[in-house]
């Protein structure tokens, strides 16, 4: 267990929370592995071809804040293990809870 978003910056606005995430592709299971610096650093087990490794970090973080998968989207770095994500329809500090829980369960 570890705690989240103690140094991930959070970005909060009108069009939702931003964060930074590196991708860490071709992992042994979809998990959030940590923190590194302040963006948070999540495995996936897709590959980074096709845009295979966006689209499960988008359902891995629906899925982790239970949002629909719209409410989630790559803001930039979408050819990058470094990207920027936009979550709409949540507050930092709901993210940071919502994400604890989930991780609390890993």
């Amino acid at each position: 267990m570890f705690i989240i978003a103690v140094m991930v910056k959070l970005n909060e606005t009108a069009a939702g929370v931003t964060f930074a995430v590196r991708v860490q592709p071709r992992a042994r299971r979809n998990a959030l592995v940590g923190e590194l610096g302040d963006v948070l650093k999540v495995a996936l087990t897709a590959p980074p071809v096709d845009g295979k490794a966006n689209e499960a970090c988008i359902e891995f973080f629906a899925e982790a804040l239970n949002l629909p998968r719209s409410a989630v989207m790559i803001a930039s770095g979408e050819t990058s293990r470094n990207k920027v994500l936009r979550v709409r329809g949540i507050t930092a500090a709901e993210f940071k809870k919502r994400l604890q829980t989930r991780a609390d369960a890993w």
